[in-house]
C-alpha cells in the first residue's frame, strides 16, 4: 500500500516542570513488595533469580528521584536535530545528524525493545563525523518506532515490522535519501532484515546484530559451538521470555501497570537491561546509570509502556519463513545476546550475501551503551565491507 507523507517539521521536546515533579512524587510514594525470598544456602540462587532485587531498585529509585536530571537529556536531543513527520497519519520522530564530510552516506538506525533512541545519542557523533579520517562517515537518521518516544501511537491494529520497514522507506525517501544503508537490533534487527529483503533497490546494504534463521534449519551441520548457541537460545526462548508472550497475548493488560506506576516501568525494563547485557550483578557495570534513565524517562514521560509493547502482538514470530536478504549483510553475534544468536550457517540460508560475520569477546543486548567504542568500530568496518561491494 503506498505510504503517504507529509512535510519534515522541526522537533523541540520541552517536558513541562509539573510532569517532572509529579514523577518525584510518584517515586517519594512508591510501594514496594517484601525483599525477595533466599534459600537456606544463600549461595544457592543467584541474586536476580526472581528477577529485579528489591535493594538494587530501591537505590535506583532513589537515583532516579534525587539525583537524575531530565534536562540533560532534553538538552542533548536538540543539540543532534529532531524532527517529526507524519507517515500514514501517524507522527513519526527521528533524530537527523548531518555528516560534514561530501563523501558521507545516508545510514538509518532502528532501536528496539526496551530501548530508545537514546540507544544511539553517544556515538551519533563519531558516526557522521569520525575522527579517523580513513572511517567511513554518515547522514545519521534514527528513527523512534511507532508507539515510542515522542513518535505517534497508533490507534489501530497493523504496525507491525513489515508496515514500519515500508515507512521508513518513505521517511527515507522524505529525507532525500532513495539509497541508504540500515542498521538494527532487537526489533531493529527484524525491520533492518525487512527492510534488505523487500527494499532492494533502496537498501545498498544492512548491518545487524540479529540474525534469524529459517525454520527447519538441521543441527547436524553446526560445530560443538554453535549447538550450544542453539541450545542457549531454546533455553532462554523456554524459560526467560514470560515477558514476550505477556507483550504479545496481553500488552493491555501490562500497560496499565507501565503506564500507572514509574516504578513498575523501571522494574520491567531494568530486569531486562540486567538479563541481557554482559555483566555480573547489574547493568550499571557497563552502562551508564543517566543513560539507562533516559530510557526509562522516556517511556514514562510519553506514557508508551503500553503502546511500545504491542509491537509484540503485532509482529511476534511472524517474520516471513520465505524472508530471503540478497543484498551485502554485515553480521555481529555478541556473546552475551542470547536471545539474538544465530549460528552462521543457518543465518546463510536467508541472509544470502554475508560479507562480513562478527563474533566480539564482550557485549551483549546493548552493545552501543556497554562497548561503545567497539560498536562504532565494528559498525563503520562492517557497513564498508558492504560498501565494498553495493552500488
Amino acid at each position: 500500500m503506498p505510504h503517504t507523507a507529509s512535510a519534515i517539521e522541526t522537533f523541540k521536546v520541552q517536558v513541562p516542570d509539573t510532569a517532572l515533579q509529579e514523577l518525584q512524587h510518584r517515586l517519594a510514594c512508591a510501594r514496594l513488595p517484601e525483599t525477595e525470598t533466599v534459600s537456606a544456602d544463600k549461595t544457592a540462587d543467584p541474586q536476580w533469580a526472581q528477577g529485579v532485587p528489591r535493594a538494587v531498585l530501591s537505590d535506583v529509585v532513589d537515583y532516579w528521584r534525587i539525583g537524575y536530571d531530565w534536562r540533560l537529556f532534553e538538552h542533548r536531543l536538540h543539540q543532534i536535530g529532531q524532527y517529526r513527520v507524519l507517515i500514514d497519519d501517524l507522527p513519526i520522530h527521528f533524530l537527523h545528524r548531518r555528516s560534514s564530510r561530501s563523501d558521507a552516506v545516508p545510514l538509518l538506525l532502528t532501536h528496539g525493545w526496551p530501548g530508545s533512541v537514546a540507544e544511539f545519542i553517544d556515538i551519533l557523533d563519531e558516526l557522521a563525523d569520525p575522527k579517523d579520517i580513513g572511517a567511513p562517515a554518515f547522514h545519521v537518521v534514527a528513527p523512534s518506532l511507532p508507539g515510542f518516544g515522542f513518535s505517534g501511537k497508533p490507534t489501530i491494529s497493523g504496525w507491525g515490522t513489515e508496515k514500519i520497514a515500508a515507512a521508513w522507506v518513505s521517511l527515507m525517501e522524505r529525507m532525500g535519501h532513495s539509497r541508504f544503508l540500515a542498521h538494527g537490533g532487537d526489533w531493529g534487527g527484524v525491520i533492518t532484515t525487512i527492510l534488505g529483503a523487500r527494499f532492494p533497490e533502496h537498501v545498498r546494504g544492512i548491518h545487524t546484530t540479529f540474525a534469524d534463521a529459517p525454520p527447519g534449519s538441521d543441527v547436524d551441520e553446526l560445530n560443538e559451538v554453535e549447538r550450544m548457541w542453539v541450545q542457549e537460545r531454546q533455553t532462554f526462548w523456554k524459560n526467560q521470555a514470560a515477558y514476550a508472550t505477556q507483550q504479545a497475548t496481553r500488552p493491555q493488560t501490562i500497560g496499565y501497570s507501565l503506564v500507572d506506576s514509574p516504578v513498575g516501568l523501571l522494574a520491567w525494563i531494568l530486569d531486562k537491561f540486567a538479563e541481557w547485557s554482559d555483566t555480573e550483578t547489574n547493568p550499571f557495570e557497563t552502562i551508564s546509570l543517566d543513560r539507562f534513565l533516559d530510557n526509562v524517562t522516556l517511556y514514562w514521560l510519553t506514557a508508551t509502556g503500553a503502546s511500545s509493547a504491542r509491537i509484540y502482538y503485532e509482529s511476534h514470530n511472524s517474520i516471513d519463513p520465505t524472508l530471503r536478504v540478497h543484498v551485502p549483510a554485515a553480521i555481529t553475534m555478541y556473546p552475551c545476546d542470547v536471545g539474538s544468536k544465530c549460528p552462521r550457517p543457518w543465518a546463510g540460508q536467508r541472509y544470502r550475501d554475508i560479507v562480513r560475520w562478527t563474533e566480539p569477546e564482550r557485549g551483549g543486548h546493548f552493545p552501543s551503551l556497554e562497548v561503545p567504542q567497539y560498536f562504532v568500530k565494528d559498525l563503520q568496518e562492517g557497513l564498508a565491507s558492504v560498501m565494498e561491494v553495493s552500488q
